[in-house]
């Protein structure tokens, strides 16, 4: 058995896509070489529809690279309640002494024997992985036990995207609820204020206010491009003008090639409505907002500048290492958390401040990212 035992050893010790690219450079021509490629190639064609989770669709789509990956007569994967998957041979009456002591077992059946182990995922066992063979010895045990605990990693990374993805809905959600009263209130003031005076201003404004709370409030997408959240801030920077008038004073410098670039859904409009809300507000006279963006190779540089009340600096850093809550960081932290969760920490806002020296706010959004579309 040891090419059983060789198994085993590939899946617990050997990263899976540097080897396939190395392998793949390389003469295939010996044959430990030639079994750690397809044994490497099997779990990565398995992979895939894991990180969905245990569910039915899924099992049935990575069973049969299981199977091969053991080299088993047959195979089968479980939930705790019904069996989802099999090749060859499957009972969900075969996974329940494993589901009701928690560990491996192996069973003498008519004229083939099985090894049936729990699949666990964050500590908890969600279902079995089967597998069957004329014959049990030590090393089909131990390589099925590293089958089924690989298994368990991918559902584990599935329950970790399915958490972000719900982590950035819940975010995005307090993000609207945060922005949206302010901006709403005072909105709805400025457009009534037209209503006697220039009943078509009104008008346009309140179509304007339309579609900029219909575009915040929208349901589909994690992701925008650039292009849209421009669009966006075009209308609220209309609507914040029919308020400040003369006083509110907007350069945009957009290069045209970075506009199709994808990024995090509400990313800048919140740094635009702080600039107005926390940066001109306050200061006497007019105030001035920069909003540039620019292409910077693999990446677009974005930032926005204003020339109002400013705010300390240490305290700035405090809202957003979320250490306090703070009115003059509406949205800042929340726009940071995001861009780290999505490109990494490396990608977070970067805010220049000082009392009475305004605040610029820069970020960098890759053009490119697994993962990341406005589709």
């Amino acid at each position: 058995m040891a090419s059983v035992e060789f198994v085993a050893f590939a899946i617990a010790g050997i990263a899976i896509a540097a080897v396939l690219v190395r392998l793949r450079r390389r003469d295939l021509g010996g044959p430990v070489e030639r079994a750690t490629y397809e044994t490497l190639h099997r779990a990565s064609m398995a992979a895939p529809p894991l990180r969905s989770g245990l569910t039915r669709q899924g099992a049935e789509k990575a069973v049969r690279h299981l199977r091969e990956l053991l080299g088993t007569a047959g195979l089968a994967i479980t939930g705790t309640d019904e069996l989802l998957a099999c090749e060859g041979h499957g009972s969900f009456e075969h996974a329940k002494g494993a589901l009701a002591v928690g560990r491996t077992r192996v069973l003498d059946l008519d004229d083939l024997h099985a090894v049936a182990v729990p699949l666990t995922a964050d500590g908890k066992v969600v279902g079995v992985l089967i597998g069957y063979d004329a014959q049990v010895s030590a090393g089909l045990v131990r390589a099925t036990e590293e089958v089924a605990r690989w298994v368990g990693t991918q559902l584990e990374l599935a329950e970790l995207d399915r958490s972000r993805t719900l982590l950035v809905e819940a975010e995005v959600r307090a993000l609207r609820a945060q922005i949206s009263p302010h901006f709403v209130y005072n909105s709805l003031t400025a457009i009534a204020s037209f209503t006697r005076s220039d009943p078509e201003q009104a008008r346009e404004l309140l179509l304007e206010f339309a579609d900029f709370t219909r575009y915040s409030f929208r349901r589909h997408g994690d992701f925008t491009t650039l292009a849209e959240e421009l669009h966006n801030i075009d209308r609220f920077l209309l609507l914040s003008g029919a308020r400040f008038g003369d006083r509110l004073r907007v350069t945009l410098r957009i290069a045209p090639e970075v506009l199709p670039v994808a990024m995090p859904f509400l990313s800048l409009q919140p740094l635009v409505e702080n600039a107005v809300r926390h940066g001109l507000e306050g200061k006497p006279g007019p105030g001035r907002i920069i909003l540039l963006a620019e292409d910077a190779g693999s990446e677009c540089l974005i930032s926005v500048e204003d020339d109002g009340v400013g705010m300390d600096p240490d305290d700035m850093r405090r809202v957003l290492a979320g250490e306090v809550s703070s009115e003059a960081g509406i949205g800042l932290a929340n726009v940071d958390q995001r861009l780290r969760q999505v490109y990494g920490d490396s990608y977070g806002l970067v805010v220049e401040t000082a009392l009475g020296a305004g605040t610029k706010v820069s970020l960098r959004v890759p053009k490119y990212r697994p993962g990341v579309s406005a589709d």
